[in-house]
């Protein structure tokens, strides 16, 4: 008989996960099946993950959904991808209500085709009071970009005065607190433009499961990880 899953130590738990979800693609070729199969799992896999972040009251978790250098991916993926980001967050309002979750967005709208646009504008709308797990969706996002639009959106006076506090007003999802704790999957030992601003003291986690196979024991154990570490923020 399996032992049951340890409950994590509440009081050491991150406030904000941010993971890059890598692999899909090399999860859907190693099956010999399409890439977009990929996605799909991938897109299940996050479901799972997400569920878990809530039943663990972590207050805020960014999934890596769509990077602005994504865009070099041939059309039928990006094509696919997209349709794929607007059907699911209509389809799974269900979902997010049951688990009083919060959806928000981090990314340039600018690029983004007009149905994703509206329908990331109404599940934004739809969830806006939910007091649950934020689950914030980033599309056509990149870190390098979001503090370029940030500084944008500065007035002459919060440049002459600026301080942190202040540039963090300006970003996608203000109210987000600094990533604690940043997962990647597939092997891969980079943080790829994610959250540069956000992450300035993350605890970075490597796994080697392509992200389709990143399953809830997966998530727990990166969690267990986590916890296990001592953070000094640049103090002995």
């Amino acid at each position: 008989m399996p032992n049951p899953e340890p409950k994590p130590a509440t009081e050491n738990l991150p406030k904000h996960i941010a993971v890059i979800m890598d692999g899909n693609g090399r999860w859907a070729k190693a099956r010999g099946m399409k890439r977009t199969q990929g996605h799909k799992e991938g897109l299940e896999a996050a479901k799972k993950i997400v569920k878990k972040t809530a039943d663990l009251g972590i207050p805020y978790i960014t999934l890596y959904t769509f990077s602005t250098e994504n865009w070099k991916r041939t059309e039928e993926e990006v094509g696919f991808l997209m349709s794929l980001i607007s059907s699911h967050l209509r389809a799974e309002l269900d979902f997010y209500v049951e688990n009083r979750i919060r959806v928000a967005h981090a990314g340039d709208l600018a690029r983004l085709p007009a149905n994703v646009v509206d329908e990331l504008a109404w599940v934004t709308k739809e969830t806006a009071g939910f007091k649950g797990t934020t689950v914030t969706l980033a599309i056509n996002y990149g870190g390098q970009d979001e503090i370029v639009r940030a500084i944008k959106k500065l007035t002459a006076a919060e440049i002459d005065s600026l301080t942190p506090e202040i540039f963090t007003r300006a970003l996608d999802v203000p109210d987000a607190p600094p990533v604690d704790f940043m997962i990647r999957t597939a092997g891969e030992r980079r943080i790829s433009n994610f959250l540069l601003w956000q992450s300035a003291y993350a605890e970075l986690y490597f796994s080697d499961l392509l992200w389709p196979d990143f399953d809830e024991n997966a998530f727990m154990d990166a969690i267990g990880d986590y916890q296990a570490r001592e953070r000094r923020f640049g103090a002995v």
